[in-house]
């Protein structure tokens, strides 16, 4: 996809990102989860976008730290409530470039797959191993891959029907590189306008091999925020520690 970047997912749909997406249903379960994860110290939020996590998670008390490479995104968080009082490093989150150390890092809504190479995926790893405390734990929530999802490497949803607009998911599929190019459209009274998403997608697999070049290891596989049984389908929430030898 040219011209793609850190960023682009970000600018192009931070103005819209909220009302598309909104809280997830399951939103009070993922605090719950991760406070309980959480090691003494600081939290730190990989893509931490418009805060829908992270607010949360400073209002039951955390001290949340977050990264993002889209200064659009942060300043819809800056517009709410607290949202200026959360420290904001804007940048490449595979480089967690931040100083300290933290009790959980933590990255949810399938974003650590933002990052385009196995490269960039292991280095993001092993820079988040750095910033652990030693009892501190890597979570991250990612759908299972499925591939069957695409006909002839390619996929077209529509999202939404109404009688003014329709939203459409145009993507494609390199299933040697584990990538998805994806255009997300939106068809209304005042024309097309355009969201681009690029994706790198690993198996849980992958994460935990991943995880031990990183000094990582596989503390528990959840099938989402409630501790529902991991069934090698649909989402997985994944906890990682330091390997301590």
């Amino acid at each position: 996809m040219d011209g793609y970047d850190a960023s682009t997912y970000g600018d192009r749909i931070a103005d819209v990102y909220d009302s598309w997406y909104g809280l997830p249903d399951d939103a009070g379960d993922t605090v719950a989860f991760l406070l309980e994860t959480a090691g003494p110290g600081p939290i730190l939020e990989l893509a931490i976008g418009t805060g829908r996590v992270a607010l949360p998670l400073a209002e039951a008390g955390a001290r949340v730290h977050g990264i993002d490479a889209s200064e659009a995104m942060v300043a819809q968080l800056r517009a709410k409530p607290g949202g200026s009082d959360l420290p904001v490093t804007i940048g490449d989150f595979a480089d967690v470039g931040v100083d300290g150390r933290f009790g959980l890092v933590f990255v949810v809504f399938n974003t650590f797959f933002a990052l385009l190479t196995q490269d960039e995926q292991v280095r993001c790893m092993g820079n988040v191993a750095a910033h652990l405390t030693a009892d501190g734990a890597f979570v991250i929530e990612a759908f299972v891959p499925d591939l069957g999802r695409f006909d002839r490497g390619q996929r077209v949803q529509a999202t939404h029907v109404g009688t003014t607009e329709v939203k459409l998911d145009v993507s494609m599929h390199d299933p040697v590189a584990q990538r998805t190019d994806s255009l997300h459209l939106l068809v209304g009274p005042d024309g097309t306008r355009t969201y681009p998403v690029a994706i790198r997608y690993a198996w849980p697999t992958e994460l935990d091999l991943m995880a031990r070049l990183a000094g990582l290891r596989l503390r528990e596989r959840w099938g989402g925020w409630r501790h529902e049984p991991y069934t090698g389908t649909g989402k997985h929430v994944s906890v990682y520690e330091p390997h301590l030898s």
